[in-house]
């Protein structure tokens, strides 16, 4: 699971290592670089709380039950629009969006638990009532534990 700097890490990876574009990069480190895979957002959502609307035939759909969520955001970078076919086409799946259709969360369908949201999903997370998608992650962690052990 990764969020807000952490979505933005997962595709940079997914690029490199499952495209082959050894040069991937945010534009936050290198703004001039040729394969901007993460680039500034052209409205910045960060300190706003924003609609995201979620594919029915995904797994974030499956654990929030929902298609529409609000969230809070802290970013001001995101997909490089550029790239989003081309990574959903490989595998990193878009499978939720803002209002403007950019890219707000995206998903490997067929791992355990391999999500990336641009929001914080902890952010509104309580000790008595967390966030579906961070109870959620646990239970794959817990899962997976228990298998390996």
């Amino acid at each position: 699971m990764g969020t807000c700097g952490g979505f933005q890490h997962i595709v940079i990876e997914f690029a490199r290592n499952v495209l082959g574009c050894q040069n991937a990069q945010h534009a936050e480190y290198d703004s001039d670089a040729s394969d901007l895979f993460i680039s500034k957002l052209v409205c910045s959502p960060a300190g706003k709380k924003m609609t995201v609307h979620v594919k029915s035939q995904s797994k974030v759909h499956e654990i929030c039950n929902q298609t529409i969520l609000n969230e809070e955001y802290y970013c001001n970078f995101g997909l490089n629009p550029e790239y989003k076919l081309l990574i959903d086409e490989a595998g990193l799946r878009v499978v939720g969006g803002d209002d403007n259709g950019e890219t707000r969360i995206v998903e490997i369908r067929d791992h355990p638990f391999y999500i990336g949201t641009l929001f914080v999903p902890q952010v509104r997370s309580t000790e008595g009532q967390p966030h579906v998608l961070v109870t959620a992650f646990l239970k794959v962690a817990l899962m997976q534990s228990h298998m390996e052990a």
